[in-house]
């Protein structure tokens, strides 16, 4: 007879500590600790409707957070179990996050059907795609019906988040100079709906134009049916958010079952391998023998006696070696 796990349990009747928890557990790189988190992600079972998972990026400064507020408290009054999930930038040197988007978004943090939850990338991608991925599934199991994910707006985890959503928000701001100079070719390419946002008060106009500008010229270079919906909207004041999250819906409803059934599984694939990069490189970390050749290496590459090359191909024979000697797990 299976033992009841608690934590499942927890996690499956929606407790918060228990979501927290388990989303903990996620996060962690400790061996241990991964191992729990496959246990518990097997135990949890998928919903029976799938969440909507909306990703959303845009630049510092563009008002991610007073529109997810927002947003969220729209969607929470109409009956929605919403969790956010905010991935924050870490230092590259520290590893230190801002993590503040509770402080961000007061009232949506002490909302009983919200869930905010921010998370550090410590520099990694894959650590975002792993850690992020399986947050979105112990929301999902702890019944949150509208998923939504926050980027930091720089570097590439925009690309590394359109690949666990149903549809990628982007949103920017009438006065970026030339609209298509403005927002990063990439962001072009992931992005299926934009928002001008702050079309409010005396800028209310100057967004609608920059809107229909940037809807013309993405139209040509995109195509007329390929290229993503433009609106404007405000998320201090509330106008024009419904009508955004009613676009969002829409991207997903054109999808229909069998398309969205596909994206998910092509982004489950992704996901395996992403999972294989960041267990690599953790593996590599770990190595012993990897950590003795970095520390040799290092001072001659430093002193300019060993080119990156021959030292990267150092590193990986030394971990190449560890590999074969270490014993096959049974």
């Amino acid at each position: 007879m299976t033992r009841p796990d608690p934590l499942v349990d927890g996690v499956r009747e929606g407790h918060r500590a228990a979501v927290s928890r388990a989303i903990t557990l996620m996060e962690s790189t400790r061996p241990e600790h991964r191992a729990r988190a496959r246990e518990l992600l097997a135990a949890l079972e998928a919903p029976s409707r799938p969440a909507v998972r909306v990703g959303i990026s845009g630049l510092p400064g563009v008002g991610k957070s007073t529109f997810i507020e927002t947003l969220g408290r729209q969607l929470t009054a109409a009956g929605h179990r919403l969790g956010v999930l905010a991935v924050d930038p870490s230092s590259q040197r520290t590893g230190g996050s801002v993590l503040g988007d509770k402080t961000r978004m007061p009232t949506l943090a002490t909302d009983p059907d919200a869930y905010i939850r921010a998370s550090p990338s410590a520099g990694t991608l894959g650590g975002v795609a792993r850690a992020t991925s399986q947050a979105i599934l112990v929301l999902e199991a702890a019944a949150y019906d509208v998923v939504l994910v926050e980027t930091v707006g720089v570097g590439q985890s925009e690309t590394t988040v359109a690949g666990m959503v149903d549809t990628f928000l982007f949103l920017t701001l009438a006065r970026t100079g030339d609209q298509l100079q403005g927002i990063k070719r990439g962001i072009l390419e992931l992005a299926d709906v934009i928002a001008v946002n702050k079309a409010d008060g005396d800028r209310k106009t100057e967004a609608r134009v920059a809107a229909r500008d940037l809807s013309s010229a993405l139209r040509m270079v995109q195509g007329r049916d390929s290229a993503p919906t433009v609106v404007t909207c405000s998320g201090l004041t509330g106008e024009g958010v419904d009508e955004l999250w009613a676009k969002v819906l829409d991207h997903r409803d054109r999808l229909g079952p069998d398309g969205l059934a596909e994206k998910r599984s092509h982004q489950q694939l992704d996901f395996a391998w992403a999972l294989v990069r960041d267990e690599l490189e953790q593996r590599l970390r770990r190595s012993v023998p990897v950590r003795r050749v970095g520390a040799e290496v290092r001072g001659e590459v430093l002193r300019g006696e060993l080119p990156a090359v021959a030292a990267a191909d150092r590193i990986l024979a030394a971990y190449d070696g560890d590999a074969d000697a270490a014993p096959a797990n049974p």
